[in-house]
């Protein structure tokens, strides 16, 4: 029984062909705008990720503010930190270890080509060890830096397949001028999926210093505490002691103290405004949409009086056109959902490919089921809900006043 009114009622909504289509779109655009939107929200939201690297949860980092210039992160500010700081934060009782960190932008040279990027120093000793933990240092060719390796480099991934402004790809054993000094390529890092890291250049924290020249001046202090449980303490312990360290009050800090959790808040807190704002213009649409088959539903009581007499002159019973007046609008609603679910998905889908080519990144849709099922079905109930009140005028007309007509 319920076959035949799911068949009866698709036959009317197809007649109406054009109205129907029309009808639809208020909710098609809301749903695919809902879709899309959370699965491109995933595809960034792992890109962000992959920009920052977070490979260890036990980190904080420590960086100057007042940047004066773009740059990379910590240079070019008015109050760089000193290896002193370092030395302070790593004195800490909540403290296992507290690691200097540079990351200067440098020109490198390869055949007579030349382009700017940015290069980044690994500590000797124990501390090598750390920082390639932290950086999941993996290489697809060659070797990582070891402690001597003076002359010689580590470049990011995209040396090796992307050429990042080259005529040619870099490969292991080619030497390229850094700043004018000659380096010896040891290794090309795996690729991270960070543009940060698969294009940047390793070297050794001597022959880094030496050839730029920055002296005592730190740009990131990467800290590790020695129980992940008391991250914010030793956080606001550093904060006390930066403070100190540089005179200033509560409030006034330049300098920033970021754990990886608090970093990832701050970008998904403006990811969900963006989220929101959106979805606001979504649930307009939709609304729109409902009104759509209010109206719609409304005009085809008035133009099947006719039908409607017909049906109770040989008997049809008012739940019987309430029915089919219900299930009508419910496929309006449907149609407008399955056209919506496929459109998101499908922006969803090339847009997260879209955001892994652009940054260099083997980012994978992820569509989520629940994502695919609940709009379909919440759009087909949203649609007989709008189709409630037009069913009950529909069932209530007087079939000798309905022939009539």
């Amino acid at each position: 029984m319920l076959s035949d009114y799911f068949s009866l009622a698709f036959k009317n909504v197809r007649k109406r062909g054009i109205r129907s289509w029309l009808t639809t779109l208020g909710i098609f655009i809301g749903i695919a705008a809902v879709v899309s939107l959370v699965s491109l929200g995933n595809g960034l939201q792992a890109a962000i990720n992959a920009q920052f690297g977070i490979s260890s949860t036990e980190v904080i980092t420590v960086q100057a503010g007042g940047l004066t210039a773009y740059g990379p992160p910590g240079s070019g500010v008015i109050d760089p930190l000193f290896v002193g700081d370092v030395e302070a934060i790593d004195r800490l009782s909540g403290v296992k270890r507290a690691v200097r960190r540079n990351i200067r932008t440098g020109k490198l040279e390869f055949n007579d080509i030349a382009v700017f990027g940015m290069a980044m120093n690994i500590p000797d000793g124990e501390e090598r060890d750390f920082v390639y933990d932290v950086l999941d240092a993996e290489v697809e060719t060659g070797k990582l830096l070891k402690d001597g390796d003076d002359k010689k480099a580590v470049l990011g991934y995209n040396f090796y397949v992307d050429k990042v402004g080259l005529e040619e790809i870099i490969e292991t054993g080619d030497n390229v001028l850094i700043d004018d000094e000659s380096f010896e390529v040891i290794g090309i890092f795996e690729k991270k999926g960070s543009f940060i890291v698969d294009n940047m250049v390793l070297m050794n924290a001597e022959p880094m210093e030496d050839l730029m020249g920055y002296g005592d001046e730190v740009d990131i202090i990467a800290v590790q505490v020695k129980n992940k449980d008391e991250m914010d303490s030793v956080k606001e312990d550093i904060e006390k002691l930066m403070r100190k360290r540089r005179d200033v009050k509560e409030g006034e800090e330049d300098f920033e103290v970021s754990t990886p959790e608090g970093s990832m808040e701050q970008v998904n807190s403006i990811l969900n405004g963006v989220k929101i704002f959106i979805s606001m213009i979504a649930v307009i649409s939709i609304i729109v949409g409902t009104i759509g088959i209010v109206n719609t539903m409304s005009t085809s009581v008035l133009e099947r009086r006719k039908d409607i007499g017909i049906m109770k002159a040989i008997g049809a019973k008012n739940g019987h056109i309430f029915t089919i007046f219900l299930i009508e609008s419910g496929l309006l609603g449907l149609a407008g959902g399955i056209l919506g679910v496929g459109v998101g998905v499908l922006v969803g889908y090339v847009g997260t490919i879209g955001i892994g080519s652009f940054i260099g990144s083997d980012l994978k849709p992820q569509i989520d089921l629940l994502w695919v099922l609940a709009p379909i079905a919440g759009s087909f109930i949203l649609g007989a809900l709008a189709g409630i009140v037009p069913a009950m005028q529909a069932a209530k007309q007087n079939p000798v006043e309905a022939l009539r007509g």
